[in-house]
């Protein structure tokens, strides 16, 4: 796949990403497989991750200010 912004191959890794749950609740997924550019860095989640993604963030209270979980398929 080539990045939609530089044209570069897009490369699988892994990366530590935040998601805003609620206006004061921020939750940081680690080791969340990705698709990233080597040249310009921009990042491309695909559909199957994101549906994980989805679940994971469902469970959480809203309870912290700052949450981090670890990715886990």
């Amino acid at each position: 796949m080539k990045c939609t912004v530089c044209g570069d191959p897009m490369k699988p890794t892994r990366s530590d990403l935040p998601f805003k749950t609620t206006d004061h609740t921020i939750v940081i997924l680690k080791g969340l497989p990705v698709l990233q550019c080597g040249n310009c860095g921009q990042h491309l989640i695909e559909d199957t991750v994101l549906r994980r993604v989805d679940e994971i963030l469902a469970t959480v209270a809203g309870e912290a200010e700052l949450e981090i979980i670890r990715y886990a398929a």
